[in-house]
């Protein structure tokens, strides 16, 4: 389990600070977002901010001035003269709004998957309810490893991220029974050819590359999968998006609140 550098919890009517609660499996959502540098930078926070409301609403948690406060707890919580590469994580209830945030791990260059049968709740929201998905990642180094979720023989995302495959040089992503993340949507439109099909495990060794990219994974190449005789047999699409990717953290404006 990660160690959390910083852990508040406010509740909404006051924003005064309560007991810690991370909120896991509550009814609620979140968002988790990479802060680089220092002065700091939020890599796609305007995405983020957008995507956490518009689920805020879904699940109407329609809380009075709940994007101020959120936006303010934000900006209270970032220390101007820290040199980051965290990961800031914003949930939010119908009692309180929790912040917290640690310590990003580079993903190693052997990193692995193992497949997961099972389908998270609610999967196109980035909803609260991850007691089986954390359950299972505690138990893992989740820098060199994670989960691929599949349910009907059909991949969906991983554990943290979504996922990419590759064939031919063509770049695919699962149809529909995922959270489409910041990221991912980040490299649709950067990259317009990627195509959405129904992607099986029992046709994975048709794929050259897969690679996970999310907040926290950023752009990783997986090298294996546990318990598959599939093995990477390429790094060109990987090296392609990570110099997008890259370069997105390049251009990346400070966060100014």
């Amino acid at each position: 389990m990660a160690t959390l550098l910083l852990k508040k919890s406010y509740r909404h009517k006051d924003l005064k600070e309560i007991k810690f609660n991370d909120l896991w499996n509550s009814y609620g959502v979140f968002t988790t977002m990479r802060v680089i540098g220092k002065p700091a930078k939020i890599l796609f926070f305007k995405e983020h901010i957008d995507n956490l409301f518009k689920s805020l609403k879904v699940y109407k948690i329609n809380k009075k001035n709940i994007k101020k406060n959120i936006l303010k707890l934000i900006k209270l919580n970032l220390n101007k003269k820290k040199q980051y590469d965290h990961l800031f994580r914003v949930a939010a209830n119908n009692k309180m709004i929790s912040i917290s945030l640690r310590k990003r791990f580079k993903p190693k260059s052997n990193f692995n998957l193992k497949l997961i049968n099972y389908k998270r709740i609610d999967p196109e929201y980035k909803n609260l309810k991850y007691k089986k998905i954390l359950n299972i990642l505690n138990k893992m180094d989740t820098a060199k490893s994670d989960i691929a979720l599949y349910k009907n023989n059909k991949i969906l995302e991983s554990g943290t991220s979504n996922l990419l495959f590759t064939k031919n040089n063509k770049i695919y992503s699962p149809i529909n029974s995922f959270y489409k993340g910041t990221t991912l949507k980040f490299f649709i439109k950067k990259i317009k050819k990627i195509k959405k099909i129904n992607i099986f495990t029992d046709s994975l060794n048709q794929y050259d590359e897969i690679i996970i990219i999310g907040s926290g994974k950023g752009v990783t190449s997986v090298s294996s999968i546990e318990k598959t005789l599939w093995k990477r047999k390429s790094l060109k699409n990987y090296r392609i998006l990570s110099k997008i990717y890259q370069q997105a953290i390049t251009n990346c404006p400070r966060y100014n609140g």
